[in-house]
């Protein structure tokens, strides 16, 4: 029988030759398989090369060739509405991988027109906004590709490249935007003389935003029947008509300004913001009776609208064009806008920032601010002044 010492010896030299197998087992293990989120590659024809790769399958099996022939059909369809005399998609072209474009969204859904009809779409959870910088992935306005089942359900199957876009800080998010409406020409800014009153500096920030993302910025100024005379309107919109910026005069009651108006929406595609209350339905509802838009009464106590419009909804006019109703938004902040660079978007301030004393003034406390002078003397707005020095305030250094 081994004696003690031999039998650990034996017991040492069987562990060690175990632990030698495990390692050798290791070196011919193959890698571990790493998850691969970002699917999607750069090109289809570099499909293939899925099949290759060591990844961990994410989707449903015959998920990309289900999703390379909806962008197949999509793009053919294209092609064939881009060579009809009409330059609108066939007919046919809705039965998988139609292009659309979205006319209302809700959670989870949207509401996408198609050729001469509408489909409510599941929006594929595939599709993320986390790597955009916007707290949402579909936005009224989107151009989508839409698939549809053997029910006629559809769902969006990715969403194209926006041309512009009307966006505004995320309230919950502040590093983030939520974009309000995309793929527009022009942004009717309609504000109210009374009930509520004239905000400027909500104006100015709408400004900010069209300047930032594309769009063309027109003012329309709203109820003016409550005004003391015309006069006055025009004096208080003076400095935005110095600076080149197209100023409506309306009133929905008495249908002043309504032809003006029907110019300016005919055959673009707008988006129409401003305070509840300012009557931004009222001016749909004069300029094509009949339109499907809620109207509703200003809170007289509070000087404040009720939000009568509830989603951001798309409206295609019978004059050609289409129209953006958007909720009443009290807050619209402007995200990604630094402090130094907010002068920029004031040209009237800028014209006189010259005078300074110092390079780097921000134009709010500094000595020999040549802004604050030309205040003074009447040279510059004090209510755009007054504009830019709480826009200021809210932003980050």
């Amino acid at each position: 029988m081994p004696s003690h010492e031999e039998q650990a010896w034996q017991h040492y030299r069987s562990s060690k030759q175990l632990r030698l197998v495990r390692k050798q087992i290791k070196r011919n293990r193959k890698p571990k398989r790493v998850r691969r989120r970002n699917w999607m590659p750069d090109n289809w024809d570099d499909l293939d090369d899925l099949d290759t790769c060591q990844t961990e399958r994410i989707m449903p099996r015959g998920e990309q060739e289900r999703r390379r022939a909806t962008w197949t059909a999509a793009l053919e369809n294209l092609e064939q509405a881009a060579q009809g005399e009409d330059g609108t998609p066939s007919p046919t072209a809705g039965i998988e991988g139609s292009f659309g474009r979205v006319i209302e969204v809700s959670t989870g859904l949207c509401r996408v027109a198609l050729d001469g009809y509408t489909v409510l779409c599941a929006i594929r959870g595939t599709l993320s906004a986390g790597d955009t910088g916007h707290t949402n992935v579909v936005a009224v306005g989107d151009e989508v590709v839409v698939s549809l089942d053997a029910s006629g359900q559809g769902a969006v199957e990715a969403v194209a490249p926006r041309r512009t876009a009307l966006v505004r800080r995320d309230v919950f998010k502040a590093h983030l935007q939520q974009v309000i409406v995309a793929n527009v020409d022009q942004l009717l800014i309609v504000s109210s003389w009374r009930e509520p009153p004239l905000w400027l500096e909500l104006l100015d920030r709408y400004l900010i935003a069209a300047q930032r993302n594309n769009l063309l910025p027109i003012i329309c100024l709203n109820k003016t029947d409550l005004a003391e005379s015309r006069d006055a309107c025009h004096a208080a919109l003076q400095p935005y008509v110095e600076m080149g910026h197209r100023v409506l005069l309306t009133s929905a009651m008495r249908r002043e300004g309504i032809d003006e108006l029907r110019q300016v929406l005919r055959d673009h595609s707008t988006v129409l913001a401003g305070l509840s209350g300012v009557g931004k339905s009222s001016l749909l509802r004069a300029v094509q009776p009949g339109l499907q838009v809620r109207t509703g009464e200003v809170n007289r106590r509070r000087q404040e609208g009720r939000h009568t419009t509830s989603q951001v909804t798309l409206l295609v006019l019978a004059m050609g064009g289409s129209v953006v109703d958007t909720p009443g938004i009290r807050e619209f902040g402007l995200s990604g806008l630094r402090r130094q660079d907010l002068v920029q978007f004031y040209p009237d301030i800028l014209a006189v920032a010259g005078d300074c004393r110092f390079a780097d003034c921000s134009h709010t406390h500094e000595p020999g601010c040549g802004v604050r002078k030309a205040v003074r003397r009447k040279a510059l707005s004090k209510a755009r002044y007054h504009s830019y020095r709480q826009i200021y305030d809210s932003l980050a250094e």
